[in-house]
């Protein structure tokens, strides 16, 4: 086994977990399971315009959801609490004051009009804007309510990104850049270099949208003294049609949304860990241990990865199908139907065993099996919408029936027994399955599918089977 990884989650409490940030967990939670190291949840909540009350206690309540359990964090501590930023602004001043007396750090004297001066007249003489050219002769004294700004030394770079490979930039890329900001608060870029050394991090994970600022980091970590941990950056997770970043408006939800949907906090990881990664085999449907044993990080493709729900849903139905049937049933409380209430456990198990195979998240277990528990009105458009059904005549229809009810009243609705009767009919009508099977099917269910034929007789029972049949033809 490798040496124990220890990575971080460290997200900012802006607003709901989405499948980039939990993409992001999951790859450093896999890398600290799969090593014995330790995951580590830290709250970067330094931006305090853009915070969201609540957001914190939501990425709490989606990592658990996920079962995405941390080794420490704001809620359960460890050796180097706290773990919210804003609480370790001590810490931000010491490494702050440890720039200074370097030389490496600067009061940034300017207001915002001196800025746009600067901008302006880069942009006339058609050349980027860096704030390193406009550093002041003699900065003032820090006192706190001015910016700390970073003292950059431009170079070139050559690094290895765990993902992307072997990169380079040149000097015009680093920048002189805000350490602590007026209102005392450090800026990310200052904060999470300063916690992940404090904290031990091995591996950092992150998103694409920070690859440009990666070199101004590395200038920051050499004058501290410090060596950098392991980056790997996460290629983004593209919209459903692969021309986009993934956004809000692209209908990917709340990842807590997809749980309470009934979404299995396995499918999510299986699918979630899909997007930029696969072992090199076929295997689309793992489990939680499979994952663990089988990740890494040179498996992570450098290009996008397209969102795909519909990919979503026959994943999570491959995951209940696996599912033994009492562990479904336990899973499924919340999701049944009002009327399902009236009925026992046993009658209940044995109509999930029926839909078990077709269900695609525990939300749909209402449309799937209301008719289970209700005699739902006869609905004629369910023949006339049939393209087959609508081709026969109401006296052809009604025959059919009758000759299905005659059968079905000798019969002792065993499965054997059903299935037996129901090939007879088909040979003594001289009708096909589609056609005869799907006239009992809506006549017994009054819905557009059901699970076969001779299974929802037996379950519905010999009783409201006929007299279902009976209210079809009277209907006719």
């Amino acid at each position: 086994m490798s040496s124990p990884i220890r990575t971080r989650f460290a997200p900012s409490p802006t607003g709901y977990m989405h499948v980039g940030g939990v993409r992001t967990a999951l790859f450093a939670w896999l890398l600290a399971r799969q090593t014995g190291g330790q995951f580590v949840l830290r709250i970067e909540d330094t931006d305090r315009a853009r915070h969201v009350e609540g957001a914190e206690q939501h990425i709490i309540d989606s990592l658990k959801a996920l079962g995405l359990n941390y080794d420490e964090g704001p809620d359960i501590g460890g050796p180097f609490a706290p773990y919210r930023q804003s609480q370790r602004l001590d810490s931000y001043k010491r490494w702050a004051q440890q720039l200074i007396d370097s030389g490496r750090a600067y009061a940034d004297p300017y207001s915002a009009e001196d800025m746009q001066k600067f901008r302006d007249q880069a942009q006339a003489n058609k050349q980027p804007f860096l704030y390193r050219n406009h550093r002041p002769d003699k900065p003032p004294v820090w006192d706190g309510t001015m910016p700390l700004r970073f003292k950059s030394e431009p170079k070139a770079y050559q690094r290895i990104d765990a993902v992307m490979g072997e990169l380079s930039t040149g000097p015009e890329t680093i920048d002189d850049f805000i350490l602590i900001k007026s209102d005392g608060y450090p800026t990310y870029n200052f904060a999470h270099i300063i916690d992940d050394t404090e904290m031990r991090i091995s591996h950092i994970i992150r998103g694409q949208e920070f690859l440009a600022s990666i070199p101004n980091y590395l200038n920051l970590y050499e004058a501290l003294g410090l060596t950098p941990p392991i980056m790997a950056t996460m290629p983004h997770i593209m919209a459903p049609d692969g021309k986009k970043k993934l956004g809000k408006r692209d209908g990917a939800k709340d990842v807590l949304d997809y749980i309470r949907d009934g979404y299995l906090p396995e499918t999510m990881l299986n699918f979630i860990a899909s997007l930029g990664w696969n072992d090199g085999s076929e295997q689309e449907i793992f489990s939680v241990q499979e994952l663990i044993d089988k990740f890494s990080l040179d498996r992570v493709q450098r290009s996008g990865a397209r969102f795909d729900e519909q990919r979503l849903q026959w994943m999570n139905g491959a995951h209940i199908r696996n599912l033994a049937l009492d562990d479904l049933y336990a899973l499924c409380a919340a999701y049944w139907p009002a009327e399902a209430n009236q009925s026992n456990d046993n009658y209940k198990q044995q109509v999930l065993g029926l839909v078990q195979e077709r269900l695609k998240f525990l939300a749909e277990l209402p449309e799937l099996t209301g008719f289970f528990f209700i005699d739902l009105p006869v609905n004629p458009e369910l023949i006339t919408s049939n393209k087959q059904l609508s081709k026969l005549s109401q006296e052809e229809l009604k025959s059919y029936l009758e000759q299905a009810k005659a059968s079905l009243e000798q019969s002792d609705f065993s499965l054997d027994d059903l299935t037996s009767r129901l090939n007879d009919l088909l040979t003594t009508t001289g009708q096909k399955p589609g056609i005869l099977f799907s006239l009992i099917r809506i006549a017994t269910t009054q819905a557009p599918f059901s699970p076969s034929l001779a299974e929802t007789l037996a379950v519905l029972g010999k009783d409201r089977s006929l007299a279902r049949l009976n209210s079809q033809i009277n209907a006719l």
